[in-house]
């Protein structure tokens, strides 16, 4: 195991391992069913991804990394799941600290409570239509970014979804152009979403702006001088959404780049979507899961509140 030394005098930590090797050993070391121990595996997998996808330097971590890697997990995972994979984190880092190679920065970290009721963010047809007229498109950038946020407002599309896209992923199947994704917890491409006219052009004219493009590149990609040519990260797509909210004066911290996920499945369900339709766009694994949005929608529409007259 190839090993560096790591300088820090307020850790008492001798080795800085890659966290693949270590999540290896700690696999080793348990002495759990087998099945348990497959568990224990994909848990590992998710949190390294996400590792992967953020940016983040698995040996440079703090308490803060670990609590928005729990909010990341919160965005739509079951209470359950998310408390599922952060015992093994809790479990990795103890035993870390154990081997004496980095300190358990989960302590303390409590897990999540399975909230009463259903509450998501939806945004109103006519705020998401403000949102991409308020884009100015008269740049490459701009194309971008109203190309994205189209397409997540329209297909329900996460950010690490859109940061993993490809441009050969975009497909056509029966007659209509599909993008097939990665999706949370995913180890291939093997799901789509149905690219709708309104959601491809503005993905066309970004393309098209770009100039010559290669099937293999990320659909979306860094125009900056640091990282041109990089897909983009889903730090990176959520400050382009945020941009795009708070130019209509939509600057609330519930309201994030997840929110066009919620809208895009309520506003699916308003249409007249199915539970099967809709939960096939979502891609949610539970259909309850997608049934919480019928009943968030019917609450509303059918409050008893509104018999109440005095």
């Amino acid at each position: 195991m190839t090993m560096d030394i790591i300088q820090s005098q307020s850790r008492e930590i001798r080795y800085q391992p890659s966290l693949g090797d270590m999540a290896e050993d700690f696999l080793a070391s348990l002495d759990v069913a087998k099945s348990s121990k497959g568990t224990y595996t994909r848990s590992l997998r998710q949190f390294i991804g996400w590792l992967d996808d953020t940016g983040r330097q698995s040996l440079q971590l703090e308490r803060e990394d670990i609590l928005a890697y729990k909010a990341y997990l919160q965005e739509e995972l079951s209470a359950y799941t998310v408390n599922q994979y952060l015992t093994v984190v809790r479990k990795l880092y103890q035993w870390m600290e154990s081997q004496k190679i980095y300190p358990d920065i989960t302590r303390g970290i409590k897990g999540v409570r399975k909230p009463r009721g259903f509450r998501k963010d939806i945004l109103s047809p006519e705020q998401l239509r403000e949102t991409v007229d308020a884009i100015d498109t008269d740049s490459l950038v701009g194309l971008r970014d109203y190309a994205i946020f189209n397409l997540m407002a329209r297909t329900g599309l996460r950010d690490i979804e859109v940061s993993r896209a490809l441009v050969e992923d975009i497909r056509m199947e029966k007659g209509a152009y599909v993008l097939y994704v990665q999706g949370k917890g995913r180890d291939s491409k093997d799901e789509l979403v149905v690219l709708e006219t309104k959601t491809l052009q503005p993905i066309k004219e970004y393309l098209k702006a770009r100039g010559s493009t290669d099937k293999k590149e990320p659909l979306f990609i860094s125009h900056s001088d640091r990282n041109s040519g990089d897909s983009l990260t889903t730090r990176s797509i959520s400050r382009i959404v945020k941009k795009a909210f708070r130019s209509i004066g939509l600057d609330d911290d519930r309201i994030t780049a997840h929110s066009l996920r919620h809208s895009a499945i309520s506003l699916c369900i308003e249409g007249g979507a199915s539970l099967h339709q809709a939960q096939a766009m979502a891609r949610h694994k539970s259909m309850n899961t997608t049934l919480n949005y019928f009943h968030y929608l019917q609450r509303i529409e059918e409050a008893a509140e509104r018999y109440i007259d005095f």
